[in-house]
């Protein structure tokens, strides 16, 4: 007889889960702590996150991270199945929201450092829209989320499965002030990680 595919995960973590005897251990996570919906204590949790990590992957299945910060609640919950948060111009890559028009597959990591040190895993699918356009069907949108600054685009998610991250590993961190100058010895952002060291002088030569 063939079974039903399981509600949750992909076929690789289950094939896994068979060869090293964890199936179920993961049967009991996906019925106790994974859901299709967001609850009102995710809604709530998400709420009170500044920063998300983004998992992409273009239609290859080349993959990307990334990460969006801004003040509490800059990623929008609509209602129980449908987050927004703004993607700005920043760089002009868009190597995010490209890989979502390949492949609209969005992972959301929010993780709480600080007071409850636990994580939460939303993945769905996503669709971008225009400010204006998305506005028309939920004006509710936070406005001025980067003051002076308008969103370029929308990232709109339709939830599909939403889970813990537990907090065994999860460090903890404590919130301070922005420093208001860089270290001197800083490089710019454009040539932190690009920044040729200097070409050594040649010595005189002796005749």
């Amino acid at each position: 007889m063939t079974l039903p595919p399981p509600s949750f995960g992909s076929a690789g973590e289950h094939r896994l889960q068979q060869h090293l005897g964890t199936a179920d251990r993961a049967a009991r996570f996906y019925d106790q702590q994974v859901r299709p919906h967001l609850t009102q204590e995710m809604r709530d949790f998400i709420g009170r996150q500044a920063m998300v990590f983004l998992a992409t992957a273009d239609s290859h299945g080349e993959c990307d991270a990334s990460f969006r910060a801004g003040p509490p609640g800059f990623v929008h919950v609509i209602d129980e199945g449908t987050l927004a948060y703004p993607e700005y111009r920043g760089n002009g890559v868009l190597a995010s929201a490209g890989n979502m028009l390949e492949n609209p597959h969005l992972g959301m990591l929010f993780v709480d450092f600080t007071h409850h040190h636990v994580g939460l895993h939303v993945n769905g699918v996503a669709r971008l829209y225009r400010d204006g356009d998305l506005r028309r069907t939920h004006p509710d949108l936070p406005q001025d989320i980067a003051p002076g600054r308008t969103p370029h685009l929308w990232v709109h998610l339709s939830v599909e499965e939403a889970y813990i991250h537990c907090s065994k590993y999860i460090p903890h961190m404590e919130p301070t002030p922005r420093p208001g100058s860089h270290d001197a010895e800083r490089p710019k952002d454009t040539e932190y990680f690009t920044r040729r060291p200097a070409e050594p002088v040649p010595s005189p030569s002796v005749t």
